[in-house]
């Protein structure tokens, strides 16, 4: 398949800046239909696994499959259930057994096709399989996009919570391809929109601005998509390369995530009821609320972020999640269970107005359980 090159002259490339470890992220049209010869340009080795979903893989699996070949990559494949409840020890197993027959060296490769669920089990089946191998990922939503696919950030789900194993393993390549994204259904796009959203809401007010202003243009494609991405991807890469390991300001990049993940725990990862960007999207507004109400931030900043989040279709309240109501006390036991707890001591993303978000220590628990008491009533 040949690109168009217009599309090439599209694209852009943003560089995650680690040292030896440092690689490029890719985006714009066309380039799956590139992968071969983005990725032998780049790595030696002759072989490579991909790993993709039932829905991703039936539309793209065979074209990227048929591309290795004819570069002369030996290409083995896994194709998984789509959907969260993939991140588990039990897919992981399946990943890593799927590495190791295919005889992975170190100089090979481990592919992520697909979003979020499999870029995030493939890149922690890639950390360690034969003590970690090279991944490189191939992101097929909006979301994974702007977010999963960059950092380094690998792992399954426990019933303890989102997340909680996995471990750090950069990519060596990502591959940004916008033409996939005119696939998604519009709850995808939108799921995927919260979390650029989220960039601005860290410390680009406007950039925030911006998009209020320019967000349809954003849903239609073109030029504002990919400068909306490319944005996202310089804002991740930027904070990565300071802070790799979340030691300290990378933590910013969990805006909205604290309330959001204990909202996926509680409805059970259910995707009928709740995707992660839906999370996201309901968190950062519970966090602006949250911060109001510790007398932290104007009332306004978190009428401002529900008002351009319900503009785009994504829910901004508790009560907008279908089923049955959820109890505090298990939104309160997963965020007990969150990551950045330190020394059984509650840590949120809290903001003081837009683009001014901060790191807070110490939230007391029984603000946050009154709090979402009174956010849970429908």
């Amino acid at each position: 398949m040949t690109v168009a090159p217009q599309a090439v002259s599209a694209r852009r490339t943003v560089r995650v800046d680690l040292g030896e470890r440092s690689y490029d992220i890719l985006i714009g049209p066309g380039l799956i239909a590139e992968a071969a010869r983005e990725i032998a340009s780049r790595l030696k080795g002759r072989r490579m696994a991909v790993i993709t979903d039932e829905n991703v893989g039936a539309r793209y699996l065979a074209p990227l499959v048929d591309s290795l070949k004819a570069a002369g990559i030996e290409t083995a494949s896994l194709t998984l259930p789509a959907g969260e409840k993939t991140k588990s020890f039990e897919h992981l197993i399946t990943a890593c057994d799927t590495i190791l027959a295919a005889r992975i060296e170190r100089n090979d490769a481990v592919i992520a096709l697909g979003g979020g669920v499999i870029g995030d089990l493939t890149g922690f089946a890639a950390g360690i399989a034969r003590r970690g191998s090279r991944f490189i990922q191939i992101p097929t939503s909006l979301l994974a996009q702007v977010d999963s696919s960059v950092g380094g950030k690998t792992g399954i789900n426990s019933r303890h919570g989102k997340n909680l194993i996995g471990v750090f393993h950069q990519p060596d390549l990502v591959l940004a391809d916008t033409d996939v994204l005119d696939t998604l259904s519009p709850r995808e796009f939108r799921a995927g929109y919260a979390e650029v959203a989220k960039y601005g809401l860290i410390d680009k007010p406007d950039f925030f601005a911006w998009l209020e202003k320019n967000w349809q243009a954003v849903f239609a494609g073109g030029a504002a998509r990919i400068e909306a991405i490319a944005v996202s991807c310089q804002a991740k890469a930027d904070v990565v390369a300071a802070d790799e390991r979340e030691n300290g300001r990378r933590a910013l990049l969990n805006l909205g995530h604290t309330f959001g993940h204990a909202l996926e725990a509680a409805t059970d990862y259910d995707g009928s009821r709740l995707v992660h960007g839906e999370a996201v999207a309901i968190g950062m507004v519970l966090a602006h609320q949250f911060s109001a109400r510790m007398n932290l931030a104007s009332p306004d900043a978190a009428t401002r972020v529900e008002a351009h989040l319900k503009a785009v279709g994504l829910p901004t309240t508790i009560a907008d999640i279908p089923g049955p109501a959820l109890p505090t006390a298990r939104l309160m036991e997963a965020i007990a269970q969150d990551k950045k707890v330190k020394s059984g001591q509650l840590t949120f993303i809290l903001t003081r107005d837009i683009g001014q978000s901060f790191i807070a220590d110490d939230v007391p628990a029984s603000e946050v359980e009154r709090f979402l008491t009174e956010k849970a009533v429908p």
